[in-house]
């Protein structure tokens, strides 16, 4: 059995398989967890461990507690460093969550080694997040001129990242430009070690591309505490060569044989997710839309809509989602409410997708952060084996869950704003063939 070198601490469901999929990429054997596990001396078989939070939306105080639990029972298992991942559009409010809970990881592992600085870097150029003189781009627009400008939760008006996190920290934070992060590992952790002599604690990186991601990636051996989207993940695993240069690395995607019947649940009202709805349906394929104004007045929607997936799973994949554009979701935010309106969607497409599982789907993509954290928690799954990529940052896992039985369940957790086109039927040929 091999001992965990890296922890890793997800802001939310769909980060942590995003992740998960870049360290087995990189040849990392990786075991994600559903929340901090009970048992605090079971140790994990896997080089990385990502312990999944829903803690992007939470009240601060609430993430900051959360990710401190997380961050006690990866110490328990012994791991070397410890990794912060959030989303690689920086989602986030003035109040936070990034930043105070990356002040209290901070703070926790002041007696380590290396613990004076730590970086912050949300670029994941395979999925056109790129950060260049400490902006934050998502494609060839400024994050502040995105469609993030209007996320319903974490609406991010300003590109300016160092603006951004200082905003939410008590500590100076400071910028490492891709000049320096050009000119390779040496120079990253030279003004590392200048920004530390002023007094910065947190460094935003730039990187445009995947060897940005590997220079920054040798700069941060032996840095206690790394705060990141998931591209970092590409770079940081080849500080440990004995593993991912090893026999088990190329297995490091392997997951059991996929059967049963295929679905998808989409509650995300992303971009990127409501043009994969439209393809989808476009296709011709079954499709259901859930109406959060039906689930309000009552209407027995998880049981019309379990009814109507019985009568085409077997003509699968079908689609049930709550998917909708932006101007739509603030009609009905503004007649339930923000908060009301999402947890009535998150609940009822958790409940939709238990009854899924138990009329024989075993193949389950679910679109959306919150989404996903409800699902995965409904179905009782409390850890995943992460397995091959359908797109950037987004992987088949292989589960356990009391409504498949003994029989193993294949689940893919897709960011909203992930995934190409046709990421819906894309996902089940990728888990056909692998």
């Amino acid at each position: 059995m091999g001992q965990a070198v890296l922890g890793c601490i997800a802001d939310d469901f769909t980060g942590a398989t995003d992740l998960a999929n870049n360290l087995v990429r990189a040849g990392m054997r990786t075991v994600q967890t559903i929340g901090v596990p009970e048992d605090a001396g079971s140790a994990v078989d896997a080089d990385a461990i990502v312990v999944a939070l829903k803690s992007r939306t939470v009240a601060p105080g609430q993430a900051v507690a959360q990710s401190l639990q997380a961050l006690r029972w990866l110490q328990a298992q012994g791991v070397e460093q410890v990794y912060f991942k959030y989303c690689s559009t920086f989602d986030s409010t003035p109040a936070g969550n990034i930043g105070p809970v990356t002040d209290a990881l901070l703070d926790a592992l002041e007696d380590r080694a290396g613990n004076g600085l730590t970086i912050a870097c949300p670029a994941f150029p395979e999925n056109q997040r790129t950060v260049f003189k400490g902006h934050l781009f998502v494609g060839d627009q400024l994050l502040g001129e995105s469609g993030m400008r209007d996320h319903p939760l974490t609406p991010m008006t300003d590109s300016n990242l160092v603006r951004v996190m200082q905003a939410q920290t008590r500590h100076p934070v400071g910028l490492v430009a891709y000049d320096t992060v050009a000119r390779g590992p040496q120079a990253i952790r030279e003004r590392f070690a200048a920004l530390q002599d002023e007094g910065v604690r947190i460094a935003i990186v730039d990187a445009v591309s995947n060897d940005d991601l590997m220079r920054i990636g040798i700069a941060l051996k032996g840095m206690a505490l790394v705060t990141a989207g998931s591209g970092i993940a590409l770079g940081l695993p080849q500080n440990w060569p004995r593993l991912v240069h090893g026999a088990g690395a190329s297995l490091a995607n392997r997951l059991p044989p996929a059967t049963g019947l295929r679905a998808i649940v989409s509650g995300s009202c992303s971009l990127a997710t409501n043009a994969q709805v439209l393809h989808f349906k476009h296709a011709g394929r079954p499709a259901f839309a859930i109406d959060p104004l039906a689930i309000a007045a009552g209407d027995d929607v998880v049981g019309q809509a379990l009814a109507w997936a019985g009568r085409h799973l077997a003509d699968g994949p079908v689609l049930i989602y709550a998917t909708a554009a932006a101007a739509d979701v603030k009609a009905v935010q503004a007649q339930l409410g923000v908060a009301r309106a999402g947890e009535m969607v998150e609940q009822v497409l958790s409940h939709i997708s238990v009854g899924l599982v138990e009329r024989g789907v075993r193949q389950l993509v679910v679109a959306g952060g919150e989404t996903s954290g409800a699902v995965v928690r409904e179905l009782g799954v409390r850890q995943m084996l992460i397995g091959p990529q359908i797109d950037p940052g987004v992987p088949w896992t292989a589960v356990q869950s009391p409504a498949s039985a003994d029989e193993t369940l294949h689940v893919a957790l897709k960011s909203g704003n992930f995934g190409s086109e046709d990421f819906f039927t894309k996902a089940f040929t990728v888990l056909a063939a692998a």
